[in-house]
């Protein structure tokens, strides 16, 4: 068997899901093919990754692939794909991506998924990604890409429309949402046996039931216990609990993410909206510069110590695999296309998030029906950016990427049409040569 890794130099991604991979009796043995552009990050997962091999019992082996030119052997034969390359790097483009919006007025807080800044991500990202899906129609037309790379939406939904491979679109978020919830709110006993409904879009799935395990409803105390979590001025989780305050329900990714997934929360009119709700704003660059330093800290101790054992993590990408080749059920949130109405009231081509069951035959996703009306409608508002920036990227229209940014909540709420349409110009231009030429 042969699992390939784009984007390995992602290391401690790639430690984590590969490690995953060798913790399994039936993917230890495969061959895991690493690929990135770079070299010096690339031979670090080597070292890192090789090392760790030899913990767990020296099974399968790992090949290197550096560079576009050796892109089709990377994949070449290989029966699943794992997806985590990020396009332009923190430096230039996502220095770029909050730098050129700040300009004009415009503050974000991770801009990896939505707004601005997820539009262009997502615009860099899909051409690259549609020359992986040619390669692979070629060498490994039957592999399954399990994609991590944000805009999950956008880029899962582009491969899923737009290209002949199977795809599924997984995220960290969905595995932790209700845990995270119970555990801030005090409700820790609770936790085991619990039951849980999640179903919408990636990032802003809802928690739509949770009982415990007598089936009975959590929803009334956890309603009853927000305000004074609110009240607390060291809670970091503000946006969401709103959410559940304003919505009725929880949903799956951070409050700082969703602070700027809508026009609520972060608005040059009311400035104090910040403190109050405890919005991090740059906060992904703050994140990348440390996450830059910590690696390089923590490979020097592990070229010092050694690499210690590793311990599969509840990443979904080694389960998937695992139970597409023993045929073990398995149950995963994954990012799908909305084939046959699996979520009623959003539409067909929009990439939803919703319970799928994994087994021999592959991935299989689970009918939710229909999302509570409001649900629905705040997704729409995402949607709609999602689904023009896919056809921003698939005509090359520019006038779409004006769209995409014009109905972008939290853009749209605070800048003009001239002002978004100014942005938009300049930052294609300072993104250069990782963007193709619109028109």
């Amino acid at each position: 068997m042969k699992i390939t890794f784009m984007g390995a130099g992602s290391t401690v991604f790639a430690r984590n899901v590969i490690g995953d991979c060798m913790c399994s009796e039936a993917l230890r043995d495969s061959t895991f093919a690493l690929y990135d552009i770079d070299g010096e990050r690339l031979k670090e997962s080597q070292t890192i990754l090789e090392a760790m091999r030899q913990t767990k019992g020296g099974y399968g082996k790992i090949e290197c692939y550096q560079g576009v030119e050796n892109r089709k052997e990377a994949l070449r034969g290989a029966d699943f794909v794992v997806n985590a390359i990020q396009v332009g790097l923190y430096d230039p483009c996502t220095i770029i991506d909050f730098e050129v919006p700040k300009k004009y007025g415009l503050r974000q807080t991770i801009a990896d998924t939505l707004g601005i800044g997820g539009i262009m991500r997502a615009l860099r990202t899909i051409p690259v990604m549609a020359d992986f899906a040619k390669d692979m129609e070629e060498v490994c037309p039957d592999a399954l890409f399990l994609n991590y790379t944000n805009p999950m939406a956008m880029l899962s939904g582009y491969m899923q429309r737009y290209t002949g491979i199977k795809t599924v679109g997984l995220c960290h978020s969905v595995q932790v949402c209700s845990e995270g919830l119970l555990k801030q709110l005090g409700m820790e006993d609770k936790l085991e046996g619990r039951k849980e409904l999640i179903a919408g879009i990636n990032h802003m799935a809802w928690l739509l039931e949770l009982r415990d395990k007598n089936g009975v409803d959590l929803y009334p105390e956890i309603k009853a216990r927000v305000a004074d979590k609110m009240a607390d001025p060291e809670c970091k989780d503000k946006v969401r609990l709103d959410y559940i305050n304003h919505f009725g329900y929880y949903c799956t990714e951070s409050s700082e993410h969703n602070a700027e997934y809508n026009m609520f929360y972060i608005k040059s009119k009311y400035p104090e909206l910040i403190d109050r709700y405890n919005i991090p704003l740059d906060e992904y660059p703050r994140r990348c510069v440390n996450q830059i330093e910590g690696w390089k800290k923590e490979y020097a101790e592990l070229m010092e110590n050694g690499v210690k054992d590793h311990e599969r993590s509840r990443e979904y990408a080694s389960w998937i695999m695992e139970s597409c080749v023993t045929g073990t059920p398995y149950q995963i949130g994954g990012n799908v296309l909305n084939t046959g109405h699996l979520i009623t009231n959003l539409p067909e081509n929009a990439c939803v998030e919703v319970p799928c069951l994994v087994n021999g035959h592959g991935v299989h996703p689970c009918n939710v029906g229909a999302l509570p009306v409001q649900c629905a409608a705040m997704n729409m508002t995402n949607i709609n950016v999602q689904l023009l920036t896919i056809e921003a990227a698939r005509t090359l229209k520019r006038e779409h990427i004006y769209q995409a940014a014009m109905l972008d909540p939290h853009t749209g709420s605070e800048l003009d049409i001239d002002t978004i349409k100014k942005m938009v110009d300049e930052l294609i231009e300072a993104h250069g040569d990782f963007l193709p030429k619109y028109h």
